[in-house]
């Protein structure tokens, strides 16, 4: 008995979630080659930047300063094709996910569950983001310390 041939699309996987994964695929590969080596991480990092639309491309250029001058000792990676920014262990702590990367009208600037941003029994764990202003990058600032402490 032969297997059924799909002729349809996936039903349970969008195009820009396949290619997601797709990325994410590309990126674990070179993570291993990289071997947690920061200049290649910034690379991978500065190509996704590169491919980026304005104003995507200016927020995520910023907020790579940001994270690196307040948590240098995390290790700047792409993750889904966006920026991230991992602990030690290789654990995304925070990225930067553009608007433009799934048609939104807002970037997003998120921790994830390792980060140290606990604010009691609820916090926000993402951002959205329309501008960088001097308020917004001192308050990405502060969350990025936090997150690491």
């Amino acid at each position: 008995m032969s297997p059924k041939k799909v002729t349809e699309k996936s039903k349970v996987w969008s195009d820009e979630e396949k290619a997601a994964m797709r990325e994410r695929a590309k990126e674990m590969k070179a993570e291993a080659r990289a071997n947690k080596n920061r200049d290649e991480g910034e690379k991978m990092i500065f190509a996704a930047i590169a491919k980026m639309p304005e104003p995507d491309r200016s927020m995520a250029k910023r907020i790579h300063e940001i994270v690196t001058k307040n948590a240098p000792e995390l290790m700047p990676k792409t993750w889904y094709g966006m920026p991230a920014y991992a602990d030690k262990d290789g654990k995304v702590i925070c990225f930067f996910q553009a608007a433009s990367k799934f048609s939104v009208r807002y970037s997003t600037f998120g921790f994830q569950p390792d980060a140290k941003i606990d604010e009691g029994n609820m916090w926000a764990a993402s951002w959205a983001i329309i501008k960088l202003t001097s308020a917004e990058e001192s308050k990405i600032a502060v969350l990025v310390k936090k997150a690491v402490s």
